[in-house]
């Protein structure tokens, strides 16, 4: 699986992704590259996974990203809603909602405490929920035939 993970915003826990996903590519944060005049991201016909945080704040900077990226001619074939330990409140889910038929498909990944307390995110003893949203991810980003692209 050859796939690209940029944030939609700084602290998106796209590194994180990164990490825990097998033969991916780390973009960081798409943000800078929203700026006039800077190159846009290009995936080379390679799935894209979008990490945004669970907020609304988050949701409205996934909402510029994903347009970019459309502009870019790249689709999102999954957006990774990173929980930040707190609830989602009803505007970024409403956001989120929005975007749904944008992007391949939508993965809420559960925060995951320990993964703050370590270096090495593969250290991690992942609890179910956590292994349920990453091979729900690996699932969106597989292409047809079952192989990854």
């Amino acid at each position: 699986m050859d796939v690209v993970v940029a944030g939609a915003h700084g602290g998106a826990g796209a590194s994180t992704l990164t990490s825990l996903l097998p033969a991916v590519w780390d973009m960081g944060s798409i943000g800078p590259l929203l700026e006039l005049g800077r190159p846009p991201l290009q995936a080379r016909g390679r799935p894209v996974v979008l990490a945004v945080r669970n907020t609304a704040v988050a949701a409205k900077a996934a909402t510029a990203a994903i347009g970019a990226l459309a502009a870019w001619d790249e689709r999102v074939a999954a957006l990774a809603i990173v929980s930040d330990g707190g609830p989602e409140s009803r505007e970024a889910t409403a956001r989120f909602a929005l975007l749904d038929g944008r992007v391949g498909g939508v993965v809420r990944v559960p925060h995951v405490r320990a993964l703050r307390l370590v270096e090495d995110p593969a250290e991690v003893v992942l609890p179910g929920k956590a292994r349920q949203a990453l091979s729900d991810l690996r699932g969106l980003v597989v292409a047809p035939g079952g192989e990854g692209s």
